[in-house]
């Protein structure tokens, strides 16, 4: 798992190759959530999780230090919520997994994804969306690679199973997951949805 990116996803550099049980350096998470919190991106959150892609299934976590264990919790999706804590970081804390199976092949990903998603937006707060997970995208590319990243090329909608998209009316059947291009985005006017979507997150198209 050595892309960068991944879909709408982006890998961390560092991919679980240990067996059973694993542990990873909270610092590495830390940087990426520091990174948020110094921007202005009000609108938007960063979501670690492990993909069960074969077979990578988390049966426990937690959060150790020197001195204490923390329960990490881990959703049926297999998101981690990390916490933001500078002590855990200055303590050199470490993430804990308990894979059911092997994990030489497994990986953690980390996904910038729309903190409130909405079953309507206007144009204008669908471009500012766009923005800010477009600049936050490219502020974690790193030297030097932000500067030749290519802008997002638009935004990915999820849902739970068969939805409605409405755009100014006009009315589209999608099956799980939609796709508007950014130049859609800039002329739309109203996009609608019959139900709120699970995910919204950057498209990125792989080269």
């Amino acid at each position: 798992m050595n892309k960068v990116l991944l879909c709408s996803c982006l890998l961390l550099t560092t991919s679980v190759v240990q067996a059973t049980p694993i542990s990873l350096d909270y610092q590495g998470f830390y940087q990426r959530m520091k990174q948020m919190n110094k921007g202005n991106y009000s609108l938007i959150d960063i979501a670690f999780s492990v993909p069960k892609d074969d077979g990578c299934v988390i049966e426990s976590g937690s959060i150790t230090t020197e001195k204490r264990n923390y329960p990490l919790t881990v959703s049926a999706d297999q998101r981690l919520y990390i916490p933001f804590d500078e002590t855990l970081k200055s303590e050199r804390a470490l993430i804990n997994l308990q894979m059911k199976n092997d994990a030489t092949r497994c990986g953690v990903a980390m996904q910038i994804r729309a903190k409130s998603p909405s079953n309507e937006y206007s144009q204008a707060a669908l471009s500012e969306l766009a923005m800010q997970m477009d600049q936050l995208l490219k502020q974690m590319q790193g030297f030097p690679m932000k500067y030749f990243a290519d802008d997002i090329a638009g935004l990915s909608f999820e849902f739970a199973d068969k939805a409605q998209v409405t755009i100014d009316g006009k009315v589209e059947q999608v099956d799980g997951i939609y796709r508007l291009p950014s130049e859609n985005i800039s002329v739309l006017s109203t996009i609608s949805f019959s139900e709120t979507p699970k995910v919204i997150s950057p498209w990125v198209k792989s080269s």
